[in-house]
């Protein structure tokens, strides 16, 4: 045996004694909870194992990751305000080329229907962009491409949607110009028993015109995305772009 030297002896722990625990015990949320299901309606909550229709609503249950914000989500102000090109803008907003496609479009409809060709043989007749598209079927294309043009311009309220729809104005654009161009470039030829005469109306030079400056108008629709207005209050510490 060892000699005690007057010092105090050392306490004997039990065989069976629990570990010590740690000053700060670090829990984790179980599995099933990163697993829960919800009604898309009222967005009561269920496990994922619990039932698979709500029994309030009837519908069936979605995982809730998966489901967009709710309503009141939706309501609610968020923390940060959009970035300036995100910010909705009045529908009679004409910057940044929304107004001058508009009104491009509205006039490729009107030149459609004026005059595209003076016919002298075999008849004589007046044929517009109409008249033509009733007999040829292709020559609808520039009244669809501008009539889309319309609502496709009208709706896009911020400077991102506008920069983000150039490709889609532009083709359309495309589509009117080709038009025009295969128009020109295929004329009805003439045979020794059915001889053909006619000159070209204003219409369809118009109409070119007209595709070629929403053409270049689509270019640029949206503007820049530097040096933006805002109408939001804000903190002036934000970092916008």
């Amino acid at each position: 045996m060892g000699r005690n030297y007057g010092l105090s002896p050392a306490p004997v722990e039990p065989r069976n004694a629990a570990p010590p625990r740690a000053p700060f015990a670090v829990r984790y949320l179980p599995a099933s909870m990163t697993g829960l299901h919800a009604c898309p309606f009222c967005r009561e909550m269920f496990e994922a194992k619990e039932a698979s229709t709500c029994p309030a609503c009837g519908l069936r249950l979605e995982a809730l990751a998966k489901l967009p914000p709710s309503y009141d989500a939706l309501q609610e102000e968020p923390d940060e305000p959009l970035p300036p090109h995100m910010e909705p803008l009045p529908w009679t907003y004409a910057g940044r080329g929304r107004g001058a496609l508009l009104a491009l479009a509205l006039l490729g409809l009107a030149a459609f229907f004026a005059p595209w060709i003076h016919e002298t043989a075999p008849e004589l007749r007046d044929l517009s962009g109409f008249g033509l598209a009733r007999r040829l079927g292709w020559m609808w294309a520039p009244a669809v491409a501008f009539f889309v043009m319309i609502p496709l311009a009208l709706t896009r309220r911020s400077i991102h949607k506008m920069r983000g729809a150039r490709v889609a104005v532009a083709f359309l654009a495309a589509v009117a110009l080709v038009t025009v161009a295969m128009r020109l470039m295929f004329t009805p030829g003439s045979t020794l028993l059915r001889p053909v005469r006619f000159t070209w109306g204003y219409g369809l030079y118009a109409t070119g015109a007209i595709a070629l400056l929403a053409l270049f108008t689509a270019a640029f629709f949206g503007g820049r995305i530097d040096d933006l207005p805002t109408g939001q209050r804000r903190r002036g510490d934000e970092v916008l772009h």
